[in-house]
């Protein structure tokens, strides 16, 4: 493969849900096709797809770069002040450290409890920054929206914090996604001063094409999904999100007719892929230590819920068939490794019935485990109905037990 020209590093997949509509298992193909031989996923506050994209990417050949959208709350304001809505961010992993720090980042923005918006503060950005690859959002992200409205001065400070937290890894983005009559209002009232800032700073430009779809024909259907996610119309004169058919998939020869003026912003996605060099890996499932003898954790719980079971409900057996079908199934469970998992189940769905959240009884082969109806993680007595444990759980079949649990 020649040297490439250009990379995508602004791309969202259906895991941006009902927004993004490039689908992960095709995406390496149409990269290979396209001569680029990266390509970075950037669903909108998650990473979903991360393990995905990294297993489906490698197989075709293709250097996966795990990155997210995030929105952030750039402009916080005083008591009184009508708070600004957060804008996004690009963040890229460069290496393992970044990739946690992604990681830690998509926590803290579903973790604040107060109802707002899932977004992340300046201070998180500089708690978790170390090994990500920082683009400042385009012409809709935080300093976009501050040359917009004027506010140079603060779009200056912003930048100068944004640099300080990704030293060496900030670039400015620049996005052109050209309509009949030119490029977009916020674009061109961004582009100008977005360059002058990042020549003023020693700061590098990159180009992006923000990616929702796979080709421009796919611009109306993708129209009626972001539809979808609003609940509005197509053709309605009130006003929602709308994109532009040039949402699409370009290639590098697109993206170089685009950018002729500026090729450094094409070469530097170049740049930002060959500094990115992780990608997420399949493992064994990793279950925190619930007690320090699971085992016997298991057993006392297991022992105790089978006795509250019995006395109040009537049996569908002698207690000594029940005692032996629960020795039995704590045998199998603790010669397969899984005393951790039973206990982890029982403890959040106990949580969950004791803050009065309906759960549902059980069903699936779950249902057949009277060590998990003596757990209260089912509602199903398993010899009431000559259910089978083995169906679960059993040495011949080596694999994690799954148990199917309904929340209202």
């Amino acid at each position: 493969m020649a040297d490439p020209k250009f990379i995508h590093l602004r791309l969202h997949t259906e895991y941006s849900l009902l927004e993004g509509a490039m689908r992960v298992k095709k995406l390496p193909g149409m990269v290979a096709d396209a001569g680029m031989p990266a390509v970075a996923v950037t669903d909108s506050n998650n990473m979903f797809c991360a393990l995905e994209f990294s297993e489906t990417a490698i197989k075709a050949g293709v250097q996966p770069i795990i990155g997210c959208q995030i929105d952030v709350d750039y402009d916080p304001v005083r008591p009184g002040e009508r708070p600004v809505p957060p804008a996004a961010l690009v963040l890229l992993a460069q290496d393992r450290s970044g990739y946690e720090n992604l990681m830690k980042l998509n926590s803290a923005l579903y973790l604040r409890g107060d109802g707002s918006a899932p977004h992340v503060t300046l201070d998180e950005l500089a708690t978790h920054g170390a090994g990500l690859i920082c683009l400042t959002g385009g012409p809709d992200g935080p300093l976009g929206r501050l040359l917009r409205t004027g506010n140079h001065a603060k779009a200056e400070a912003l930048l100068t914090r944004l640099a300080a937290i990704y030293p060496d890894r900030l670039y400015i983005e620049l996005q052109r996604h050209p309509g009949e009559g030119g490029l977009p209002e916020a674009e061109q009232m961004t582009e100008r001063p977005s360059i002058e800032l990042a020549y003023a700073h020693d700061l590098p430009l990159v180009a992006t094409n923000d990616v929702y779809f796979p080709k421009a024909d796919m611009f109306q259907a993708h129209d009626a999904l972001i539809c979808i996610a609003q609940g509005a119309y197509v053709d309605q004169s009130e006003p929602r999100r709308r994109l532009s058919p040039q949402h699409y998939f370009k290639s590098p020869e697109e993206m170089a007719t685009l950018f002729a003026d500026l090729p450094e912003a094409l070469e530097n996605t170049v740049e930002i892929a060959r500094r990115c060099a992780y990608r997420a890996r399949t493992h064994a499932p990793i279950l925190p230590r619930f007690a320090e003898d699971e085992v016997e954790e298991l057993r006392r719980q297991a022992r105790a819920g089978l006795a509250a079971r019995l006395a109040v409900i009537p049996h569908a057996a002698p207690v000594a068939e029940y005692e032996a079908r629960l020795d039995f199934e704590l045998g199998i469970i603790e010669g397969m490794g899984f005393p951790g998992y039973f206990l982890i189940v029982a403890d959040f769905i106990k949580w969950a019935k004791d803050a009065g959240i309906p759960v549902g009884p059980g069903r699936g082969s779950g249902a057949g485990s009277l060590v998990a109806y003596a757990l209260t993680i089912t509602d199903l007595d398993p010899l009431r109905y000559s259910l089978l444990f083995e169906r679960f759980l059993n040495p011949e079949r080596v694999s994690m037990p799954d148990f199917d649990i309904d929340f209202c």
